[in-house]
């Protein structure tokens, strides 16, 4: 067998140990057992149990940016490419709860060198949501420029809300991905909508003025 394919093998099962059992709890020997190949051959491709995590975790995250950013058509209004990017964030999501688990629950948690490469996916998607934000506000051509700080802060909330709400669905029977999209289109886009149309909220006046 090619040593590529073998290796996706030992991801394959490694995904699905660490994500339902968690990092500390799993075992290179349960991972070899799943894969079918010897433990001293998963050394021997991937060399240890913290580099095997990473390799998960890269994977992984190159495979949900993947498809966040083919479920998204060029062309559309803006509105329509963030509802097509959250469908397609919680069709895998829910495609691939172990992943998930990995990426948002287990890497999280256990410190360096796995935060910096979960850090570098969310900027990614951040970035991404970014730009769908400040084209919406150039389409409405109310407030063009909105300030940076504001679209990126409007950016960092709504990435914020898909994770939470992919633990959710993941967690809860019967949701879909449409569904789940649906929920965070219905909170996030009608105040993105009224702040385009020029209509932002504004908090109280304070008690001295």
């Amino acid at each position: 067998m090619p040593r590529a394919v073998r290796e996706q093998q030992m991801l394959d099962a490694a995904v699905q140990i660490f994500g339902r059992r968690g990092y500390m709890a799993a075992s290179m020997d349960e991972i070899a057992e799943l894969a079918g190949v010897s433990k001293p051959l998963v050394y021997l491709y991937l060399n240890s149990k913290e580099d095997l995590f990473s390799a998960c975790i890269r994977r992984e995250a190159a495979a949900l940016t993947q498809a966040v950013r083919a479920g998204v058509r060029p062309g559309l209004p803006a509105d329509r490419q963030l509802w097509e990017g959250l469908t397609a964030f919680f069709t895998h999501t829910a495609r691939h709860p172990d992943g998930w688990a990995v990426l948002h629950l287990q890497a999280r948690t256990h410190g360096e060198p796995f935060a910096t490469e979960i850090a570098a996916l969310r900027e990614e998607l951040v970035a991404f949501v970014t730009l769908l934000i400040a084209e919406a506000a150039r389409e409405a051509h109310r407030d063009p420029d909105l300030p940076e700080r504001e679209v990126a802060g409007l950016a960092e909330a709504l990435v914020g809300a898909a994770e939470s709400l992919a633990d959710w669905a993941n967690a809860t029977e019967g949701v879909t991905a449409r569904q789940a999209a649906a929920t965070l289109m219905n909170f996030a886009w009608a105040g993105l909508g009224d702040l385009m149309a020029g209509r932002p909220w504004t908090p109280p006046a304070t008690e001295d003025g």
